[in-house]
């Protein structure tokens, strides 16, 4: 995948994955004192299936690792993808789901 590239806009609180100039998904993220809670993730219909959520997922949740936050994933692909992928230095809090 040519120019891809994964930022973290704390303004807008949610991690971004572009192709070139053009948004094409992100990772939305609430900041706690003791976690971040990545809340919901969306790729613009345009551009799935081409595997930008991994990507995006990947990078968001290793740059949350590298920072030393716990995470939390409240949001099911984020949950999805940290039950099939190691993430190197993750501490992970699995959020108490009422009825699970």
């Amino acid at each position: 995948m040519t120019d891809t590239a994964v930022t973290r806009n704390d303004e807008a609180s949610r991690y971004e994955i572009r192709l070139g100039d053009t948004l094409a998904g992100f990772a939305e993220f609430e900041r706690r004192p003791d976690e971040i809670r990545f809340t919901h993730t969306e790729v613009d219909p345009a551009f799935q299936g081409k595997g930008l959520a991994g990507i995006l997922a990947a990078e968001a949740l290793a740059d949350a690792a590298a920072s030393g936050e716990t995470i939390a994933p409240y949001c099911p692909y984020i949950a999805a993808y940290l039950k099939k992928h190691d993430v190197e230095g993750a501490s992970i809090r699995w959020p108490q789901v009422p009825g699970a």
